[in-house]
């Protein structure tokens, strides 16, 4: 069982984690919303994947999902990186904190890898699974 300064420092934990859950959520949905707006990007997709914004509230990571050739992400990262005090600025203004995160842009690069991984896998030519032998269970 907790005491009660344990059970309190558990509460004010779990409390400052869902706080931090719900500023990633806003700023995450804002952010996409401004990218997709005020910027024109040669990819064909670029959206934002998700948002990990620090406790202290100053500085916040977004991992960026790119779909285009390397040159268009490193384009669409370098236009991001450029727009990055406009994009601060907007949020800011949509987004009411004490203090406006930085932005750090990074490329989400998780598709390519699962892509990678089931390519491989395609690859090894591995046998089907046998089905599974009937229960006998049921057979009463």
């Amino acid at each position: 069982m907790l005491s009660d300064s344990q059970a309190s420092t558990f509460n004010s934990q779990s409390s400052v984690k869902n706080r931090l859950d719900r500023v990633n959520e806003s700023i995450k949905r804002e952010l996409g919303a401004l990218v997709r707006r005020e910027i024109t990007f040669q990819a064909k997709l670029v959206t934002v994947k998700e948002v990990d914004i620090t406790p202290d509230l100053k500085s916040a990571h977004v991992y960026i999902g790119i779909i285009g050739t390397p040159e268009e992400q490193r384009a669409a990262m370098a236009q991001l990186h450029e727009a990055r005090m406009k994009l601060q600025h907007e949020l800011s203004r949509r987004i009411i904190l004490k203090f406006t995160p930085h932005l750090y842009f990074k490329l989400d690069a998780t598709g390519e890898r699962g892509d990678r991984i089931l390519q491989i896998l395609d690859e090894l030519h591995l046998p089907p699974e046998p089905p599974a032998p009937p229960s006998t269970e049921n057979a009463r």
